[in-house]
């Protein structure tokens, strides 16, 4: 007699965005069969059953934040991870779907070309499902007639930066693109900081002599942040156009776009962990071990900072928690974060320092053992938030019958995972340290499915997925991101402008 299920998980206490429960799951054909009351399966048949033991059963992780396999654009620093690597330590860790960047250059005209080489990079060689996020370095008036197209290619987002030589845009592009992604049913990821401030204050650091990695912070201001925040809030008011304001890190940055929201503007928030982890002691480690927690924004001066930042994701204020998994390896003076070392500079340039973290890995059980949030609002800031968000939801970010894929984490039971110190060495990804290194963590998946196949089993072996099992999806507009008002933006014959 053949298996009425391909998979049944039983006894899991089964959390949702919403809710909850004592649920046992059955599976049937990569998507969510069923979702009955603990021991209202019965007596079925099932090629594999997997007892919980009263762990906790969630969606599978969703990040909407990651960096693989991208050109050198801030010097001679490139990425550790490539999409084999990045997905594999994505995997091992809980997440199941992710979407990097698909980064467009200046000196390029087309966002076309970008996609095709970036699905290219992807294809066969991802452990999960994946999507893309367009980086928009040049919106010339053919990169924004693309934007048509990217819909019509399941792309629903793109990202813009106030900062960096290399990819900043200023204000008036950023309203050609906020005007086209408006049209188009795009969302749109801001970086936003004040790069001209920037500048400013890396001169007059470099004026004293001030070269270390802890100088990485002051270059930052979080004044740069709050500024460009307010200006990016400003400018998709004007507009009507969604925005996600990506790895926000300061107080009044996060009070800015509560009062925006509050106002009913259609601002949306994401911060990582290392804005809940890592204060401007990290930056300040002796020699050059700072240059490991050296990411834009910088983490903060202190401990109140990170309790600010939970507490607006506890809020509701930010949207999602995503990682910005922007690898570079530390004792590499070719690609990684040597590569700032010179005759000129023997203990390294704050400013030349490859600028990012790996954390695709280590995201998910950083933020769940530290028990700060309810697990509802975990999963909705981990997985359900970025499937609505960026157009993935139901089929990821969520168990619905018939409607959900399969994607689903199984954790331990509370108190049965004994506590253990975070090591680089348990990691999956091509990286050879990682910022949150000694880290107690109470908890990691104990099973992560992918589409109804277990692909990682801690106690069974590991990794046990494919290379090649994850595939792109296609998305739709953002259920989550929406203008407030009807119409499109136009100017009358009388001078008058709005929405008609």
């Amino acid at each position: 007699m053949s298996a009425e299920f391909d998979l049944i998980i039983v006894n899991g206490v089964v959390v949702t965005d919403t809710e909850v429960g004592e649920y046992d799951i059955a599976v049937k054909d990569e998507k969510i069969a069923k979702v009955v009351k603990r021991g209202e399966l019965g007596d079925v048949r099932a090629a594999r059953m997997i007892d919980a033991e009263g762990g906790y059963v969630m969606p599978g992780g969703v990040d909407g934040h990651v960096h693989l396999e991208e050109p050198p654009l801030f010097g001679k620093g490139s990425s550790a991870d490539n999409f084999e690597t990045g997905s594999r330590s994505a995997v091992c860790g809980g997440t199941t779907t992710m979407v990097p960047f698909a980064p467009q250059k200046k000196t390029e005209d087309t966002l076309l070309d970008t996609l095709s080489l970036t699905h290219a990079k992807a294809k066969d060689n991802c452990y999960i499902d994946y999507s893309f996020h367009l980086l928009v370095g040049n919106p010339s008036p053919r990169a924004l007639s693309e934007f048509k197209t990217l819909r019509e290619e399941g792309i629903t987002s793109l990202k813009i930066y106030m900062t960096y030589e290399a990819l900043k845009l200023n204000d008036s592009q950023i309203l050609d693109v906020l005007l086209e992604a408006r049209k188009n049913q795009i969302t749109t990821m801001i970086h936003a900081e004040n790069g001209d401030l920037i500048d400013w204050m890396t001169a007059q650091l470099e004026k004293r002599k001030m070269f270390a990695p802890r100088f990485h912070g002051p270059s930052h201001p979080p004044m740069a942040e709050i500024e460009a925040t307010h200006r990016a809030i400003c400018l998709s008011e004007f507009m009507d156009s969604p925005i996600l304001i990506v790895h926000v890190s300061t107080p009044q940055a996060t009070a800015s776009i509560a009062a925006a929201q509050k106002r009913g503007i259609p601002i949306y928030a994401e911060t990582c962990p290392q804005y809940l982890f890592l204060t401007s002691l990290d930056l300040a480690k002796p020699g050059f071990e700072g240059a490991k927690c050296v990411c834009s924004p910088p983490p903060r001066e202190s401990e109140a900072d990170c309790d600010a930042i939970w507490a607006g994701l506890a809020d509701g204020t930010f949207t999602i928690l995503s990682s910005d998994h922007c690898p570079f390896r530390y004792d590499d003076a070719v690609t990684g974060k040597k590569t700032c070392i010179t005759d000129d500079y023997p203990e390294g340039h704050f400013k030349y320092i490859p600028n990012g973290i790996a954390g695709i890995e280590t995201r998910l059980s950083l933020a769940l053992g530290e028990e700060r949030l309810k697990l509802t609002k975990f999963v909705e800031l981990t997985a359900t938030n970025p499937a609505k968000l960026y157009g993935l939801y139901p089929l990821k970010g969520g168990l619905v019958p018939g409607a959900s894929d399969a994607d689903i984490n199984i954790w331990y039971p509370p108190g049965k995972m004994p506590k253990f110190e975070l090591k680089n060495e348990m990691l999956h990804h091509n990286v050879d340290y990682t910022a949150f290194e000694g880290r107690t963590l109470k908890q990691w998946p104990r099973y992560t499915v992918l589409r109804g196949r277990v692909v990682w089993d801690r106690e069974g072996g590991g990794l046990v997925g494919e290379k090649g099992y994850g595939r792109f999806v296609r998305r739709e507009a953002s259920s989550l991101a929406r203008p407030r008002f009807e119409g499109e933006w136009d100017i009358k014959e009388d001078g008058s402008f709005g929405f008609f």
